[in-house]
């Protein structure tokens, strides 16, 4: 979903390519270097290859916990262990914040999107509407 994807690179990096985060992790998405690896990213700056990463490793993440959309942005922050090892969301301020962040943004996109479909009338529906009831 492009929703749940800008959602997560507006938290994770604020849309810049270039950002690093505190604990190392490159790029739109903040692959760490381990991750993006395994998931064949040889240049985290490079927005193509990072995105493509985070959106195979969220997918992984959400068929994990059975499309739990909450668990699997907690295992993208906190990691999987922990979130299993705590059988839920980690107690953890930075991931419980991240979560609410991600799926705050991402409701606010769907409303958006939403309200952009209902205010497109199709010209027939338009003309419908501007046609006199008896």
């Amino acid at each position: 979903d492009p929703d749940l994807l800008a959602s997560v690179v507006h938290a994770e990096s604020g849309g810049h390519a270039r950002v690093v985060s505190r604990v190392g992790a490159p790029g739109l998405m903040q692959l760490l270097r381990g991750t993006a690896k395994d998931l064949g990213v040889q240049d985290s700056f490079s927005p193509e290859q990072n995105v493509a990463g985070g959106t195979t490793y969220l997918d992984a993440l959400l068929m994990y916990y059975h499309n739990n959309l909450a668990l699997a942005l907690a295992a993208y922050n906190a990691g999987p262990a922990a979130v299993d090892r705590y059988r839920g969301i980690p107690p953890y301020t930075e991931t419980r914040r991240y979560v609410e962040r991600v799926i705050r943004d991402y409701n606010r996109r769907k409303l958006l999107e939403q309200r952009r479909h209902a205010n497109h009338l199709s010209p027939v529906s338009a003309m419908a509407t501007m046609v006199p009831r008896p």
